[in-house]
């Protein structure tokens, strides 16, 4: 029976392995900017009021703020240069 418990996991492992590495999401390049660099860029901005939140994708750094006349302002930046894109 322990055989069998220990096979029946080793092959969900096996099996089940790619499946688990697809879910996983996309890493920031190993060259890739600080995010305290491109939040500090952010923070810059004319009329700047407070960050949202950041997300990332394969495209990049999404910085979402708000500015001092409220309006919402998302912005992708390249991770490996910083730019906006």
């Amino acid at each position: 029976m322990r055989a069998v418990v220990l096979a029946s996991g080793i092959a969900f492992f096996v099996i089940g392995g790619p499946a688990f590495a697809a879910d996983q999401p996309a890493m920031p390049p190993q060259n890739a900017k600080k995010l305290s660099e491109i939040v500090a860029k952010v923070e810059k901005r004319n009329d700047f009021q407070y960050v949202k939140g950041v997300d990332w994708s394969s495209d990049g750094y999404t910085v979402t703020y708000y500015t001092t006349d409220r309006a919402k302002v998302e912005i992708t930046y390249d991770p490996v240069t910083g730019e906006p894109k």
